[in-house]
C-alpha cells in the first residue's frame, strides 16, 4: 500500500474530526492568528495527503513524538520526505477512533492544542482507551517547522504490546 493510501485511510478520518471540533482563536495578534491558522490548515491537510500537506511544511520540519521508544512511531523525524514515510508507519500501527480538540491557543509562532483521543493498535488488535494528548507546533513564514506531540504513551504502549 502506498503512503498516500495509508495516510488517507488511517489518519484522514480522524484528522478531519479535528476541524469539526469547535476550538477557536480569540483576541490574537496578527502573528499568533497566522500561526494558529497554519496549524489548523495543516491538520486539515493531513486528511488529504502529501500534496495538500507539503506546501504547509518547511523543508527542515521536525516531527517529534514523545513516549515509549518501543513504539515504532516514537522519536524525531526531520524533513518532509522522512515525515511522509513516518506517517505511513504511524498509520499502519495506530487507527484513531476518536479525536477531540478541547483547547487550542497561539502566541506568536507557537500553537498549543490539547485534547482526548482513542484508537486501536493493529499490532495487538487492542483498543487503547481514551487518553489525553498535547501538541506544541511552531510556524515560520507560513509553514510548520516543529510538530511536537505528547500523548499518554503508557496507555498506548500497553495496548500496542497487548498488555491492557
Amino acid at each position: 500500500m502506498n503512503r498516500r493510501t495509508l495516510m488517507k485511510t488511517s489518519i484522514g478520518t480522524a484528522l478531519a474530526l479535528i476541524l469539526a471540533t469547535q476550538v477557536g482563536a480569540q483576541d490574537m495578534d496578527e502573528t499568533s492568528q497566522a500561526s494558529f491558522d497554519t496549524v489548523m490548515a495543516f491538520m486539515a491537510a493531513m486528511g488529504e495527503g502529501p500534496d495538500a500537506m507539503s506546501p504547509l511544511m518547511a523543508d527542515d520540519m521536525v516531527w517529534h513524538n514523545e513516549g515509549d521508544s518501543t513504539l515504532p512511531w516514537i522519536g524525531e523525524t526531520i524533513g518532509k520526505e522522512a515525515i511522509f514515510e513516518f506517517l505511513g508507519v504511524f498509520g499502519a500501527n495506530l487507527q484513531t477512533t476518536k479525536w477531540e480538540n478541547t483547547d487550542a491557543f497561539a502566541s506568536g509562532d507557537t500553537v498549543a492544542v490539547f485534547g482526548v483521543m482513542n484508537g486501536v493498535t493493529p499490532h495487538s488488535g487492542q483498543e487503547i482507551g481514551e487518553f489525553s494528548f498535547a501538541l506544541r507546533a511552531k510556524v515560520r513564514d507560513g509553514q510548520i517547522v516543529l510538530w511536537h506531540w505528547f500523548e499518554d504513551s503508557f496507555a498506548v504502549s500497553q495496548a500496542y504490546h497487548g498488555r491492557s
